[in-house]
């Protein structure tokens, strides 16, 4: 039992089963023995590799899907350049770099973090510089945004509800005889239709990040892309836990593995609009770095001498591997041309 299992236990034993969304903020950001906050997960030597650590393009072209949607705004200076949950720097490294290519931006970015590690804060500091770093986007300050989150919001807790004959119940983990469960709560409201055995799955604190980040581009003007893994309006039990890149029980090693689930972007849509923006329809990962030229510059880099191109090109666009799993969306504000690669979604807010 590791030492986080531990804590656990002893909590549930004082006061009774916990949701999931309590055991992921506690696995992930325990002070003491949280993931994120005693380790960097990222890369070969981690837990998981993401799409800025297989190759630079990546973020390149994310770099100048921003750098066109600045262009196309009258290059506001200066402006915040953030990212969310930004690991190891990478792909902020790489954004800087293509944004060169667009003159004057680097030089009107204020480079801002969101992360919550201490530990992570002190490696962006080594690889990118002196970079301001809030605890949340709420921080953000009033101006310009253009903004970055890649493998964020499949990192927030989550909370689970599974059908029964009685109605919709919370899943709770629990304890057995030899360590964590998971267990079925009282019956509860749910505005979701399901048959006995349904599992569905809400990430109460996206929907407000993505309000507040709204708000800004809708005000002072801006965009941002996510890209993450998940769907639209999703059904089925997504929870999984992930160390030395191989799966696991997600109670198995509280502390010890990366916990995530897919996001469901439409609830994410829908807090874009209500905060007086433009949201764009999720498009496979695949499918938008392609429309931005990622098949050429791979090609342009493999006649370069980079040997590993046309392979991370697959694995970035390939529908066996990310290419169809993993989702972009965009959101601008009303009257500015679209984020490169996206369409506005025709979606009213009150559909929420």
């Amino acid at each position: 039992m590791t030492p986080l299992a531990q804590i656990i236990v002893q909590r549930i034993r004082a006061t009774g089963p916990i949701t999931l969304a309590d055991y992921m903020e506690i696995c992930l950001l325990d002070p003491r023995h949280g993931y994120y906050t005693t380790r960097d997960p990222f890369g070969a030597a981690g837990d998981f590799t993401t799409a800025p650590e297989i190759h630079q393009m990546f973020g390149e072209l994310c770099g100048l899907a921003l750098a066109q949607a600045w262009m196309d705004q009258g290059r506001p200076a200066p402006f915040t350049l953030a990212e969310a949950g930004p690991g190891r720097g990478t792909l902020m490294a790489d954004i800087l770099r293509a944004i060169r290519k667009a003159p004057g931006m680097a030089e009107a970015a204020e480079v801002t973090l969101i992360e919550a590690s201490a530990h992570l804060r002190q490696v962006q500091r080594d690889r990118l510089g002196a970079v301001a770093h809030l605890d949340s986007v709420e921080e953000l300050p009033s101006k310009p945004l253009f903004l970055i989150a890649n493998e964020f919001f499949d990192a927030l807790p989550i909370r689970q509800y599974q059908r029964t004959n009685d109605g919709w119940c919370e899943r709770m983990v629990g304890l057995s005889d030899t360590g964590l469960r998971l267990g079925l709560g009282p019956v509860v409201q749910l505005p979701r239709n399901g048959r006995p055995g349904d599992v569905v799955e809400e990430c109460p604190a996206a929907p407000a990040i993505v309000e507040a980040i709204a708000r800004r581009i809708a005000a002072y003007g801006g965009a941002a892309i996510f890209v993450d893994y998940g769907g639209w309006n999703g059904y089925g039990d997504t929870f999984q836990a992930l160390r030395n890149h191989a799966p696991e029980d997600p109670l198995a090693r509280p502390g010890e593995a990366d916990l995530t689930a897919h996001v469901d972007f439409a609830p994410l849509a829908a807090a874009a609009i209500r905060a007086g923006a433009i949201a764009s329809r999720p498009m496979r990962q695949g499918d938008w770095l392609l429309s931005l030229g990622a098949a050429q510059r791979a090609e342009r880099l493999t006649a370069a001498g980079d040997a590993g191109a046309m392979a991370a090109l697959r694995r970035l666009t390939h529908p066996d591997e990310m290419g169809h799993l993993f989702k972009a969306m965009a959101i601008w504000p009303k009257g500015a041309p679209p984020v490169p690669g996206f369409d506005a979604l025709r979606l009213h807010a009150d559909h929420a």
